[in-house]
């Protein structure tokens, strides 16, 4: 299995904003169609397309601007299309853009966020080695992973 990340493009945004998760998972993200549109308008917000063996598989969004704290890099985004979860994609899409962050000459701090009862997610991002560290202002647990 063959895991990368793509920029989003002209021949690829229709598959990746037309993903679903399943109904469980839902409501834990925003749609792809919603985070492909504010990396548009936010030009410190990364979007990327996960591809496996070639094919569209899966979407990620974060950004470098860390509410105006320098070097704090914010994962917005991680999400497999259902049909293809639990195979290891998002585990190695995670290490894939935990290193394309890493690579960034004025990382200090890398963070996700995730609903509070997100119990797949919480257990996920502490199996990748994310520790939380406290909610956000709208509620959402924040996880911190050493860069």
């Amino acid at each position: 299995m063959n895991v990368t990340l793509e920029p989003i493009t002209i021949d690829n945004f229709e598959a990746v904003m037309d993903m679903e998760l399943p109904p469980d998972q839902a409501r834990f993200l925003d749609s792809n169609a919603y985070s492909i549109a504010q990396a548009h308008y936010y030009p410190d917000w990364q979007a990327r397309a996960i591809y496996c063996d070639g094919a569209p598989a899966g979407f990620a969004l974060y950004d470098n601007s860390g509410d105006g704290e320098e070097g704090h890099y914010a994962i917005y985004r991680l999400m497999v299309d259902h049909r293809l979860q639990n195979k290891g994609i998002g585990r190695q899409a995670m290490a894939l853009l935990l290193a394309e962050i890493r690579a960034q000459p004025d990382v200090r701090r890398i963070t996700i966020c995730y609903k509070t009862d997100n119990e797949n997610g919480r257990r996920f991002y502490a199996s990748l080695g994310f520790q939380e560290i406290g909610l956000s202002d709208e509620g959402e647990m924040v996880a911190e992973i050493a860069p």
